[in-house]
């Protein structure tokens, strides 16, 4: 991987440029973050739709992407899944182990993360408070960790191992208070989030552009 030309990594520091930036470091993949400052619209500009046309980062170029000509890549979980197969790793290790990825990256990508950011919206952003809206997505982001709570019962991570599944999930976990959460109440997955949070390459991770939000 050392030989490689570095991915260039489209991003903010949120949980969903939070997937791409810890799987690149998990991956030990060589890139360079493009900063795309989302608060000032960076992301409707021409350049950065021609390469994510539904203006949302993360996005990534790969210059050594199939038959070694380059290739863009938008969605998170698409940016996950692509990386995994590229390096051959945190995608499970047979079929079986790769389909509870693969559905757990999916639990994320369409429950979990768009439900928490609707919290994250009504609770901290909405100019008009909507106590309707903040009670739905808030029970409803309880629910989904409940789920998260249930199935880590008996297991250290989403899919036994340690995956792109729990890349894309941990992100989401980290602002639990600002979507209403106490993790107390849920001990399984506090103790995932504490494990997870604790890999090196994790705190790396996300740890990437936090100079950003001032800017």
């Amino acid at each position: 991987m050392a030989d490689q030309n570095p991915i260039e990594l489209y991003f903010f520091p949120t949980p969903n440029g939070w997937k791409a930036s810890i799987a690149l470091e998990e991956m030990g993949l060589p890139y360079v973050m493009k900063p795309v400052m989302i608060g000032k619209g960076d992301q409707f500009k021409p350049d950065f739709l021609a390469i994510s046309p539904n203006n949302k980062m993360p996005a990534i170029i790969d210059p050594d992407g199939p038959d070694g000509k380059p290739i863009s890549v938008f969605e998170s979980g698409a940016i996950l899944m692509y990386l995994a197969r590229k390096t051959g790793k945190f995608y499970g290790h047979d079929e079986r182990s790769r389909v509870a990825v693969e559905e757990w990256l999916m639990w994320q990508v369409g429950g979990l993360g768009p439900m928490a950011g609707q919290a994250l919206h009504f609770r901290e952003f909405c100019d008009e408070e909507i106590p309707y809206a903040i009670e739905r997505y808030t029970n409803e982001v309880k629910r989904l960790y409940g789920v998260m709570n249930t199935r880590l019962a008996g297991r250290d991570y989403l899919a036994d191992e340690y995956s792109i599944a729990d890349m894309a999930c941990w992100g989401w976990i980290f602002p639990h208070a600002r979507q209403g959460q106490d993790l107390n109440d849920f001990p399984n997955l506090k103790a995932w989030f504490e494990r997870v949070g604790e890999r090196p390459a994790v705190k790396k991770g996300h740890a990437l552009g936090a100079e950003l939000r001032a800017a």
